[in-house]
């Protein structure tokens, strides 16, 4: 059911959260610690955003497992920027190819997901149905993933398409209840799990959700400070300077310290916003 690691906050060097931190992604992505299945090994995404060039993001993707691929070790070590996401791949819907790896771009707009769409198959053309032709025609893959994302992106331009992180809340809580409500008029009674992450470069937005009787949310943290380092292989989140600021979103606590990382409670969202403030609010859906 995939990991992933958003990251917002002053530059920072790629590597610090890929490869440096004792259970960095990489290290996820054959040996995760917070799953029942350990591996990820069915591709990865990284990307980043360089706004002194252009606003839209940059991604690599590959569908090589993460921990074999040279390309991402050395790229990682020359890349840094104020607003990273990571993403290791673990199918469950869709086949293993580029166009099925997170993160997923729109414009300026990043997307990630961690979990499972459960029927996805039974509502994936009732879902196609209700897209704006703009968005139908973006869609590349087959996940749920990207699917729920053009779901997303959708009602975001019916509403206007303002990039404020309480219209991506109010418009994730509109994408939720229709989805529930596809669900409910194919028939389809199975558990949806929805750790997603979303990005403009300037503010974060992510859930930690779950519906279904029995189910079971997926690990959700964060973690805030001045600065996220790495030294010797020492990694943690540093409260040194009030006047600078760090947050990370992740599926599994990169490091031991259990101060460093604050679990997000079930059935919630996680807002960074432009001034990196943190905040934590109920789903209503």
């Amino acid at each position: 059911m995939c990991r992933f690691i958003a990251y917002r906050g002053a530059p920072i060097s790629m590597s610090k959260l890929l490869y440096e931190p004792k259970n960095s992604l990489i290290h996820q992505s054959y040996h995760a610690q917070e799953r029942e299945e350990p591996l990820n090994g069915d591709g990865f995404g990284v990307a980043w955003y360089a706004q002194e060039i252009e606003p839209t993001p940059a991604t690599f993707v590959s569908i090589q497992p993460a921990w074999n691929n040279r390309n991402l070790r050395n790229i990682a070590r020359k890349i840094r920027s104020n607003c990273i996401f990571a993403h290791i791949r673990a199918a469950s819907k869709g086949n293993v190819s580029e166009n099925n790896c997170h993160p997923f771009d729109y414009k300026n707009l990043l997307f990630m997901h961690n979990g499972d769409i459960g029927g996805f198959r039974e509502i994936k053309r009732t879902l196609r149905m209700n897209l704006a032709d703009e968005i139908y025609d973006w869609i590349q893959g087959e996940t749920d993933s990207e699917h729920f994302f053009a779901l997303f992106l959708d009602n975001l331009l019916k509403n206007g398409g303002e990039q404020t992180s309480e219209n991506f809340v109010a418009t994730l809580e509109e994408t939720l209840v229709q989805l529930k409500e596809i669900l409910k008029k194919n028939g389809v009674n199975k558990p949806v799990l929805l750790n997603v992450a979303i990005t403009n470069g300037e503010f974060m937005v992510a859930t930690r959700y779950v519906s279904g009787a029995g189910a079971r949310a997926n690990t959700l943290y964060h973690s805030e400070g001045s600065r996220y380092d790495c030294n010797d292989g020492l990694c943690e989140m540093v409260q040194a300077d009030p006047s600078q600021h760090a947050v990370l979103i992740v599926s599994e606590k990169l490091t031991d310290v259990k101060k460093d990382w604050q679990e997000v409670p079930v059935n919630h969202f996680v807002v960074v916003d432009e001034n990196l403030s943190v905040s934590i609010s109920p789903i209503k859906a």
